[in-house]
């Protein structure tokens, strides 16, 4: 029996089990001033999967939260960017890393419930 949740991040669909952790994008607008060991409760649930019982939100569902904590930030690998004009026989590469936002789940809820590991 599985169990997980898709949650809307981010402007992205990410799929989420208890006790894992994940990597999020523009995680939250003040990203920065978030600190290591922070509890979040992500509210923007679209499905939850609870062993054979799928709970299906349109679109979010009510009274269901992913709850976790911030373990710290990090990077992408380096997007690497090359512009070359053919004619005037010229090349220009540029980089840059998008910042990331680590966190782990702790527990998936639903209406007053947590749903158990099983």
């Amino acid at each position: 029996m599985n169990k997980y949740a898709i949650i809307d991040i981010g402007g992205k669909q990410l799929r989420v089990e208890q006790g894992r952790f994940h990597d999020a994008r523009d995680f939250a607008p003040i990203q920065r001033m978030v600190a290591c060991n922070t509890k979040i409760s992500i509210n923007r649930v679209l499905l939850i999967c609870h062993g054979s019982s799928i709970n299906l939100g349109y679109p979010w569902l009510d009274n269901a939260a992913v709850k976790g904590r911030i373990l710290h930030g990090c990077f992408k690998k380096k997007m690497v960017i090359q512009r070359i004009s053919s004619k005037n026989k010229t090349r220009r590469i540029l980089g840059y890393r998008e910042s990331m936002s680590r966190f782990i789940v702790d527990s998936i809820c639903f209406g007053r419930e947590k749903l158990d590991k099983r």
